[in-house]
């Protein structure tokens, strides 16, 4: 058995659950029990929202450890449900590793939506809520438009800087700018509907999510790097907001 070829390919499954938007509890698990179907006699694993260790020990005594360094987030939950099929097919068959290195070639074959869809996506989901919190038909409209250039801008800024901070603090507040001249110019109504709907494409809800269930699950290190995290992201998204009502004089 290639000890260290299988740890690295496990690490890639963990590496791209991880980034694709599952919780520290179930990457732990996965690769633990993957390690173990391979006759790890022990393994430890340790899982932060930027790093994973792995510490196997094998039943002939060696001991491997590798680590893989976590940069950026990209949710993907397709991709997340097929990486959770191939660790449990790992652990119930315990293919050869030319067969798990061409499944996980195979999943990052997997396409995004093209750039239309995801234009598309972006107005359905911004006008969707503007509607839901009582914005009338120029207000969705408006809220379309700003949400496509949202994602434009989205787009352009991190093949600049994958700062999450500073994208989220300049996109918010372009968007904040935009909305109220916008609706000062009659194109609109509510400024605050229009904005509401952008915001929520800008709302770091899963990473919320997974905070509270590592903090339940136990992983509390985790669960408050990513509480934080998604706190620094909601003040980002806050303070560009802020500073384009500040600079249009309020609102309206």
């Amino acid at each position: 058995m290639r000890t260290k070829e299988l740890i690295s390919f496990v690490l890639d499954i963990g590496e791209q659950m991880l980034i694709s938007g599952a919780e520290v509890n179930r990457v732990e698990d996965s690769i633990t029990r993957m390690c173990s179907a391979y006759g790890a006699k022990r393994v430890n694993v340790l899982t932060i929202t930027s790093s994973i260790v792995v510490t196997v020990k094998m039943l002939d005594g060696e001991v491997y450890t590798q680590t893989r360094r976590i940069r950026s987030y990209v949710t993907d939950l397709n991709k997340l449900d097929r990486l959770n099929n191939l660790s449990r097919f790992i652990v119930n068959h315990k293919p050869d590793l030319e067969e798990i290195e061409h499944e996980i070639e195979q999943i990052d074959l997997i396409g995004v939506y093209s750039t239309k869809k995801q234009y598309f996506i972006y107005a359905l989901v911004a006008s969707s809520f503007t509607v839901f919190f009582g914005g009338n038909v120029g207000d969705t409209i408006v809220s379309a438009l700003v949400a496509m250039l949202l994602k434009w801008m989205i787009s352009f800024i991190k093949k600049v800087d994958k700062n999450t901070v500073i994208t989220n603090v300049f996109c918010s507040f372009v968007v904040g700018l935009v909305t109220i001249v916008t609706v000062n110019f009659g194109l609109g109504t509510n400024v605050d509907h229009i904005i509401i709907g952008n915001i929520m494409l800008l709302i770091p809800g899963l990473a919320l999510t997974n905070a509270v269930k590592d903090i339940i699950s136990g992983d509390t290190i985790s669960g408050l790097l990513r509480l934080n995290e998604a706190f620094v992201i909601a003040v980002s998204i806050a303070s560009g907001f802020g500073l384009a009502t500040l600079l249009m004089g309020g609102l309206m």
